[in-house]
């Protein structure tokens, strides 16, 4: 039940501020839009190259959890982190080849549905994210960690005997899709430049 009341608590944050007036940027300012979208979603889909028998080479997806950094206005790094097992299938296929993508939109957060726009809608905004997955280092351990377990408590009780730990998506390409008029580039010089 403790845990219970921290993620209500951060439901709510978020759902106040989607719906506050002008919390959502401008679609002129793409970087700002990826920034938001990443802090203000708690998943994404993740698509490797499979390494599995009778799939080897083909695109595959799979659901991740993710955080940039514990609920709150200006408290996102930009980096989406994850907590992974190498008994995971995609985590297998990220060991022969760490390059992946990665979709989040803000059809998983009230605002879309406040405003009745499709998930496929341009205004029902998503980023797509391409890069790779590293294991983050012990000093960046803590950081992960607090970014994840704030938004995911669930997770510190996952079985420690399927040996967890913390990744990092390693962002080299990002494309916006959050207007009409086809998707928009923002370096990751440009992304880590602003606060969302």
């Amino acid at each position: 039940m403790g845990g219970l009341l921290p993620l209500c608590a951060a439901a709510l944050l978020l759902l106040l501020l989607l719906a506050a007036g002008g919390a959502i940027p401008p679609p002129e300012e793409a970087a700002r839009m990826a920034r938001f979208v990443l802090h203000n979603c708690d998943w994404g889909a993740l698509a490797t190259l499979s390494a599995q028998e009778g799939l080897r080479g083909r695109p595959f997806a799979n659901i991740f959890s993710l955080s940039d950094g514990p609920p709150g206005p200006f408290s996102g790094s930009g980096v989406p982190y994850l907590y992974l097992t190498d008994m995971e299938i995609s985590v297998q296929d990220l060991e022969i080849n760490s390059n992946a993508s990665l979709t989040v939109s803000l059809a998983q957060t009230p605002y879309c549905k406040k405003h009745r726009y499709d998930p496929q809608n341009p205004l029902c905004a998503h980023i797509i994210f391409c890069g790779s997955i590293v294991k983050v280092n012990d000093s960046e351990a803590g950081l992960a960690k607090k970014a994840l377990f704030s938004r995911h408590p669930e997770m510190e009780s996952w079985p420690k005997d399927h040996n967890w730990f913390f990744a990092k998506f390693n962002i080299t390409n990002i494309w916006v899709l959050d207007y009409f008029g086809g998707l928009k580039i923002v370096t990751p010089e440009e992304y880590y430049s602003v606060k969302p």
